[in-house]
């Protein structure tokens, strides 16, 4: 642990945008954690005597249409947006990970059958087919999770497949086979941890696509059902005022969902330099 450590520190030092990055990161998920208690006001109170305030002292972010506070709307919206993106890389890179290692290792008719659903799922336009599947399903949050895991499998299957092929004849996993392990002991112990580094930068990008996308289906009405709080309805409400003048409902959230994004971005580089092996000796 303590060697780890010594090689974050080293890593930070080393890059100035990933410190910014993490930063920014450990920001999003203080607001998931703490959110409703860090809001000045009740996001889902209701003060129609206050509606559709430009940004003041008493209200920083102003009010939206129902005179709810936009700013705590804003900070509770990152523990559902966070939740959903989370929860949804985490299953699709578990099972995609598992998938495309287990075909790029053995090959055959496993690397056939996750090739084909992997080109399958790719063949149709990805927000497209969220779109499709949680009409089929039902307009809930399980459903946009499940809707995203599915959408995110091919990423997590190819790259896997395609780095475990290139090291299952490697120096040393004909080491490891000569001193008696197990095929699935070499993939688990040997293999896996040497295609971690493509795998960081892909699941930073899906971080900001799972928000992204998330936010597109409560845009289009398939996502997160009002009142809930969350940054893909708050911009949808707010699109309608802009032409009347009321900018802050719209930016404010959208500028909350564009840094999240940003911030998922930059974290690759720094989380590849974290658990690549040869970064450490």
């Amino acid at each position: 642990m303590s060697a780890f450590l010594r090689h974050a520190r080293y890593t930070m030092s080393e890059n100035l945008v990933t410190v910014v990055a993490f930063a920014m990161f450990g920001l999003i998920v203080a607001l998931a954690l703490f959110g409703p208690w860090l809001a000045p006001y009740d996001p889902l109170a209701s003060n129609m005597s206050i509606a559709l305030q430009p940004p003041n002292w008493a209200h920083p972010f102003g009010t939206d249409h129902l005179g709810r506070d936009v700013l705590s709307r804003v900070i509770v919206s990152a523990r559902l947006d966070l939740g959903i993106a989370v929860t949804a890389v985490a299953l699709s890179f578990a099972i995609g990970s598992t998938l495309g290692c287990a075909a790029g290792f053995y090959g055959g008719w496993t690397d056939r059958i996750v090739g084909r659903i992997s080109d399958t799922i790719m063949a149709f336009p990805l927000f497209v087919l969220a779109m499709g599947i949680v009409s089929a399903l039902g307009n809930s949050i399980e459903n946009i999770v499940y809707a995203t895991i599915i959408i995110n499998l091919p990423f997590y299957a190819r790259v896997s497949r395609a780095e475990t092929y290139i090291r299952r004849n490697a120096g040393f996993v004909a080491a490891a086979r000569l001193s008696g392990n197990s095929e699935a002991r070499i993939l688990v112990t040997q293999v896996f941890p040497n295609i971690l580094p493509p795998m960081m930068v892909q699941i930073s990008l899906n971080m900001g696509w799972a928000v992204l996308n998330a936010a597109g289906l409560s845009f289009i009405g398939l996502g997160v059902r009002p009142p809930d709080a969350e940054w893909g309805i708050m911009v949808a409400e707010g699109a309608t005022y802009i032409v009347s003048g009321e900018w802050w409902l719209a930016l404010f959230p959208g500028a909350a969902l564009m840094l999240a994004v940003f911030c998922f971005n930059l974290m690759g580089d720094g989380l590849r330099d974290l658990v690549d092996p040869l970064r450490r000796t």
